[in-house]
């Protein structure tokens, strides 16, 4: 896109400006976007080919879907123009953005339901790179006594042993039944400094630095907005606080979309370093840490870094 002539013309098309309405809040498929527009899938495949030949989106391939996005780093007049434009037509739009919001309602739901159907079986049943070889590296890393954060816990298998060194403990899960059943763990075993909250990762319900680690153990891939999510560990951390992150590595088995409510397939090793690295933390590391053996054959990251500080 060499003139803003050129950019007036192609948002002058409804279905482009519709589209670039949508992507400005959030990363869609093509699927999502239908369902959202009621359009056919060619419609709105040759106008996003149209917008990303123009440098306006960007694609992201999940396996066989393609997620579409508004570019980052678009020159400053072209990004008002953008903006401007959809602005204009918010009205004429506001259906859009209800469908919009009950595609993302849709999306949490079925995260939920998976969740809330397997709370009390977690630790029982398989779960794609939940190893005890992996949580070993991340546990080796830990420091009792110190406050920490077990974001995306679960029913909190990690934060039930490392409770019994720590100072507190705080697990954070967006399963209403997950937070029952660890709670009454908590209770069980005698806890008293194991605290189950209700929340998202990518919103934590803990004040700015009130914790000395952060984990997130195979839940960065179930996170919408990974970044964010990493974002909310910096600010809860204290200054000179760690980071510690187990997830997948990058792979290609589809099915865990629909098996494990997997929203992303894993991550490169260089993905989880730019997020840790965009969020402010120093001392980066990112390794391989478990392969298993069967297939699809899953590999495990773990990453680390500290805030600045102390």
């Amino acid at each position: 896109m060499n003139a803003s002539w050129d950019l007036l013309k192609l948002l002058a098309d409804s279905t482009r400006l519709r589209l670039l309405a949508l992507l400005q809040h959030e990363e869609l498929s093509v699927a999502e976007l239908q369902e959202i527009l009621g359009m056919a899938q060619s419609r709105i495949s040759s106008q996003l080919a149209l917008l990303r030949q123009a440098d306006l989106v960007i694609d992201r391939r999940e396996g066989k879907k393609a997620y579409y996005s508004l570019r980052n780093g678009l020159p400053h007049e072209h990004a008002a123009l953008v903006r401007a434009a959809c602005d204009a037509v918010s009205e004429e739009i506001a259906e859009d953005r209800i469908n919009l919001g009950r595609i993302l309602q849709k999306r949490r739901a079925h995260q939920e339901q998976y969740f809330n159907l397997i709370a009390g079986k977690l630790g029982r049943n398989y779960c794609p790179g939940r190893s005890w070889e992996a949580i070993g590296h991340l546990a080796l890393r830990l420091a009792p006594p110190i406050d920490i954060a077990d974001l995306g816990a679960g029913e909190g298998l990690i934060s039930q042993l490392l409770a019994r060194h720590a100072k507190a403990v705080w697990c954070i899960d967006n399963s209403p039944r997950m937070i029952e059943v660890g709670t009454e763990l908590a209770r069980k075993n005698g806890l008293s400094n194991l605290t189950y909250k209700l929340g998202d990762i990518e919103k934590v319900p803990l004040p700015d630095g009130s914790v000395d680690l952060a984990i997130l153990s195979q839940a960065l891939h179930h996170a919408i907005h990974p970044q964010s999510a990493v974002q909310e560990a910096f600010r809860i951390l204290r200054k000179g606080g760690q980071i510690l992150i187990l997830d997948l590595k990058e792979h290609g088995f589809e099915k865990a979309h629909e098996l494990y409510a997997d929203v992303w397939l894993g991550f490169r090793e260089s993905a989880l370093h730019g997020f840790l690295k965009t969020a402010g933390f120093d001392h980066v590391e990112v390794s391989t840490v478990a392969r298993e053996s069967a297939e699809p054959y899953f590999e495990t990251l773990l990453a680390a870094g500290f805030k600045p500080g102390r």
